[in-house]
């Protein structure tokens, strides 16, 4: 698709000519109950639907109000989410009707703007900017119903119109369907990850029974019910343990050097299972006047400060901040094995951090931290069982993200009237689209 940004090809109306109500939510919030009726909120917006399993419950009373103001949802209207979190967008498509807060911008659209297409372009670029454009407030974002009411819609003829939903749904379809199967893929992987850490592998490859099941499989240790072939050893005794630190960031020659560095700023990079990029670099002359080291590839870290049990495997030699733990795995441990090990005991980590501003794990702690060591083979197998689930999740989200991309990119197209949708819809009608399944 096209990256240069052109005006649309169609004539620009203002939303206040497309609607025959632009209005928002209640500016009060109505005493919450346990049953009634359903007040939504932008956090209530999913993509393309209003989860009403998280909407409030309101009274009966409280709803009336609502309805004799204006404040309710109807099968047709096109939301847009106007504060904090600005830009959501649903096009309301169910029978029940629901209360609205005020951060929740209820469009009526008239007969000469289809529903469907004025919720795409709604997300597309050309509005987004103008969103960007008029918001107001440092603390908390929001549009105001006035400018809501001045934004530009490309308007095409309502049979174009329907045609460029019906491509831009089919895409959505796919980008849903792609979406439920990763929170499948990844709800398996979770639960992989217990019963392999927990239960392991017996001898005929299988996943051992529970203990509840076969109690004389397992031993009690330490760390509670282990398999019998299983130990509960200090993680020093199977891997040498290392810190990091940050040199005098005063003396310019110790960084920009060439050797990757890892910091909190590479939060975003962790739990991916390797790291092979960073934010900053350091310089062999700041390692060897500071107390930083160089790890070598294969090096399990831990964030043990913000972002607490954030892990990953170091791809090539790389250097870490103090914030971080790492670990260079010997023969009886396998270091995919201790990174999985290491992602089942997050909840542990920030149950254990201490602290007011920021929250940090002591290293006396990790001198004394004990793991549930299996025999190396049955390591090895379980690291390869979860290595394989991992790859598959992460090649569906890859997926995901090229849907959106191509969304994206096919919606300013269309929408300006530089691809012409008859054509596109018609090879779509004898093209699937690839839903990532």
């Amino acid at each position: 698709m096209s990256e240069q940004r052109t005006p649309s090809q169609f004539p620009s109306v203002p939303l206040r000519e497309l609607a025959s109500r632009i209005t928002d939510g209640s500016h009060f919030s109505p005493t919450p109950q346990q049953h009634g009726y359903l007040i939504a909120n932008v956090k209530d917006m999913k993509s393309g639907y209003i989860d009403f399993s998280s909407c409030t419950r309101i009274s009966a009373s409280a709803y009336r109000e609502l309805n004799a103001t204006g404040c309710t949802i109807r099968n047709g209207n096109v939301l847009l989410s106007k504060d904090g979190t600005v830009g959501r967008v649903v096009v309301y498509q169910q029978d029940d009707e629901i209360g609205a807060l005020s951060s929740i911008c209820i469009i009526v659209p008239t007969e000469e703007i289809d529903s469907a297409y004025l919720g795409h372009a709604l997300q597309s670029e050309i509005c987004v900017r103008q969103f960007e454009n008029f918001m107001s407030g440092s603390a908390l974002r929001r549009l105001v119903l006035r400018d809501i009411r001045a934004i530009e819609i490309p308007v095409p003829s309502v049979e174009q119109q329907e045609a460029i939903a019906q491509i831009l749904d089919t895409l959505d379809t796919a980008i849903r369907e792609t979406e439920v199967l990763i929170n499948k893929l990844k709800a398996f992987k979770q639960g992989l990850l217990h019963d392999l850490l927990t239960r392991g592998i017996d001898a005929n490859g299988q996943l051992r029974p529970p203990q509840s099941e076969a109690p004389q499989l397992y031993k009690e240790s330490r760390l509670g019910w282990i398999p019998r072939e299983w130990e509960a050893l200090r993680l020093d005794t199977v891997a040498a343990r290392g810190s990091g630190h940050t040199p005098s960031k005063d003396v310019l020659s110790y960084w920009n050097g060439g050797v990757k560095w890892v910091s909190l700023a590479d939060s975003h990079r962790l739990d991916r299972i390797y790291i092979h990029e960073t934010d900053k670099e350091i310089s062999e002359l700041g390692i060897a006047n500071s107390s930083a080291v160089l790890h070598p590839e294969g090096t399990v870290i831990l964030s043990r400060d913000a972002g607490i049990g954030k892990s990953a495997i170091l791809g090539c030699d790389m250097a870490v901040s103090q914030h971080f733990m790492a670990w260079r795995c010997g023969e009886k441990l396998n270091n995919l094995f201790l990174y999985f090990y290491l992602q089942r005991e997050k909840p542990k980590f920030e149950a254990i951090a201490i602290g007011s501003t920021i929250k940090t794990i002591g290293l006396p702690f990790f001198r004394s931290y004990e793991i549930a060591v299996p025999p190396r083979q049955e390591q090895d197998q379980g690291a390869a069982i979860l290595m394989e689930a991992e790859q598959g999740l992460a090649a569906h989200a890859t997926e995901l993200e090229k849907l959106r991309k191509h969304k994206i990119g096919l919606m300013d197209d269309l929408l300006t009237g530089r691809v012409r949708v008859t054509p596109l819809l018609e090879s779509m009608q004898h093209t699937a689209v690839p839903t990532g399944a």
